[in-house]
């Protein structure tokens, strides 16, 4: 179970990771998936149910890639059903992670008002077109498409005359300085 926004995308990745006893969490588990030379590693919560060698979860927190965690929700094993973890309700894991992308989001720069509101004007307009052209709805998405091109092109271009770094661009998008660069070449390269 793994959450991700389309905005945010693997910068901001959530699980449900486990909490032991003391507080800490468990290093990874490696899961032999069958034959071969590749295995499954995993922190999610749910590989930590004592069997096999592993450590019991005595909690479980939402956790996010950027490394942010959430608060512990303790485990009551003792109420937990045949299943074991997999009875275990997380959706409180959901909320919290679901929390922390809303600050992430808040913290981002904010896409200027005029800006947003055009934008949902043209999905409304754009969604009624749909409905009664669709051909002409197609045709209006490729010259967006070639649009948002131009524009991310001309921007990457700008914030690097600008001389920002990659930190300060991922910071204003609420993305890591790694997915920062990542976004810029390739809307320099998409013209």
């Amino acid at each position: 179970m793994v959450w991700q926004t389309e905005e945010f995308e693997a910068s901001h990745e959530g699980y449900v990771g486990a909490v032991l006893a003391d507080g800490s969490e468990p290093k990874p588990v490696i899961i032999d998936i069958g034959s071969g030379t590749n295995m499954y590693q995993t922190s999610e919560w749910w590989a930590y149910s004592g069997k096999w060698g592993r450590p019991r979860a005595a909690a479980y927190r939402a956790a996010c890639s950027c490394d942010w965690r959430g608060p512990d929700h303790p485990v009551d094993w003792d109420d937990l059903g045949d299943g074991g973890l997999e009875d275990l309700d997380v959706g409180a894991a959901h909320d919290d992670w679901s929390a922390h992308i809303d600050a992430v989001d808040r913290r981002a720069v904010p896409v200027p008002e005029e800006i947003a509101e055009t934008l949902v004007r043209l999905e409304a307009r754009l969604s009624r077109l749909v409905d009664q052209a669709p051909v002409a709805a197609l045709r209006a998405v490729r010259q967006l498409e070639q649009l948002t091109r131009d524009i991310g092109h001309e921007a990457a271009y700008a914030a690097e005359a600008d001389e920002l770094s990659a930190e300060t661009v991922g910071q204003g998008l609420g993305i890591s300085a790694g997915a920062a660069r990542s976004r810029l070449t390739g809307y320099r390269l998409r013209r």
